[in-house]
């Protein structure tokens, strides 16, 4: 019986000394995450959002693209999607990690990483906000058929409206794991981002001066 004891009184150990480790992974209230299906508006919300709170505003992309010197579109032509999502899994990685020294951010997620498990889990594991900012199906084709034509960037996918629908649809459920969902149809893109301020109750920080003190 004794030994049964100390065992048991081992094991109790073993498994308080765990928590610490997910404490760790926690983040402070200090960032949230844009997902959403291409055309939602995460960019222009996200950029909105920052400057509401005063927050610094990232697009993933513009990290991935910097972190491996070509652009989104070059990596999925000459490397194929699994080198893409190795580089957008090590990018989303590399912005948590600054995120522990408490700069406050808004970042925006590619259409696709939200949807991957591995970035899914890293996101839920730091108990940061997700956004899921959602439209109509048919405005958001018209959104990035339009944003491609005043850009001149080509999209295949905007090649086929039913492809198109197709991996929305595909990809929806994923989206709706995030902790809020917000409508952006036929919505100005301030009044969007107030709405997420207030009901993640995300709080405006003074203006830093160049010497980072509040003012």
């Amino acid at each position: 019986m004794k030994k049964s004891s100390r065992k048991t009184v081992k094991a109790g150990r073993r498994l308080r000394r765990k928590k610490p480790k997910a404490a760790l992974a926690t983040l402070p209230g200090n960032a949230v995450f844009l997902v959403g299906f291409m055309g939602a508006g995460k960019s222009s919300v996200g950029r909105a959002l920052g400057q509401r709170l005063n927050w610094i505003f990232e697009d993933l992309d513009d990290r991935i693209e910097a972190r491996e010197g070509r652009k989104v579109a070059e990596i999925f032509r000459d490397s194929g999607e699994s080198e893409f999502r190795r580089a957008e899994h090590a990018a989303l990685q590399q912005v948590l990690e600054e995120l522990r020294g408490g700069s406050a951010r808004v970042v925006a997620v590619g259409g696709g990483a939200f949807v991957q498990q591995p970035n899914a889990a890293l996101l839920k594991a730091s108990s940061v906000p997700t956004v899921f900012l959602d439209a109509p199906v048919e405005e958001l084709w018209q959104r990035c058929c339009s944003q491609a034509s005043e850009t001149g960037a080509e999209r295949p996918l905007l090649r086929d409206m039913e492809q198109f629908r197709k991996l929305y649809d595909a990809r929806r459920a994923g989206y709706s794991k995030a902790s809020l969902k917000i409508q952006t149809g036929s919505r100005p893109v301030e009044t969007i981002a107030a709405e997420i301020a207030k009901k993640l109750k995300l709080k405006e920080i003074a203006l830093r001066t160049e010497q980072g003190e509040v003012e």
